[in-house]
């Protein structure tokens, strides 16, 4: 048996409906569908979600894998839908920095030239006054870490002077520079 699968979810603050192998939710956040596999099912008691394995397939090996897996990606996609996903940036250098207007995110990042950043649909981000702290919000879990990542990738930490985007929670491993000649 799966120890992650046979987790219940707690549902509390949305509406989750199970229609066959479909589990409908609406939350605060987000609404949509979340389509299991033929050989899961879902079942609703009180405030809590728990899949299951259909009985004809509880033999196969696969099943405890999708177990798992469909159950943690069944519960972020309505925590999405409840409180929503967030993910902090920090740049650092001089002169280093980020601006957003509506959809559209420039980043001044010490090149010859500023780049701009197009946010896709459902992930906002906030900006502080210095232009150098970034907060990035999703009711996805996976989308909001995927656009991080390529925010970070326009300027990755270099290891000398500790310039560039990084998570904020990342330890960049710093380098000793040059020796000095005696």
């Amino acid at each position: 048996m799966s120890k992650i699968g046979r987790k219940p979810i707690d549902i509390s603050g949305l509406q989750v409906e199970v229609k066959g192998r479909d589990v409908h939710y609406k939350g605060a956040n987000a609404s949509g569908v979340h389509s299991l596999p033929e050989h899961l099912q879902a079942q609703v008691d009180e405030n809590n979600l728990k899949l299951s394995i259909v009985d004809a397939f509880s033999r196969e090996r696969f099943v405890n894998r999708d177990w798992g897996l469909h159950r943690s990606l069944l519960a972020n996609t309505l925590l999405g839908a409840t409180k929503g996903f967030e993910r902090q940036l920090k740049i650092n250098g001089l002169g280093f920095k980020a601006q957003v207007s509506g959809k559209k995110v420039v980043f001044t990042l010490g090149f010859s030239h500023k780049i701009d950043f197009e946010l896709p649909d459902g992930v906002t981000m906030e900006v502080d006054r210095t232009g150098q702290s970034l907060t990035l919000k999703s009711p996805d879990k996976a989308l909001v870490g995927h656009v991080a990542s390529m925010i970070r990738a326009l300027r990755p930490p270099e290891p000398y002077k500790g310039t560039g985007v990084k998570f904020v929670e990342e330890v960049i491993l710093r380098k000793a520079g040059k020796a000095k000649a005696t």
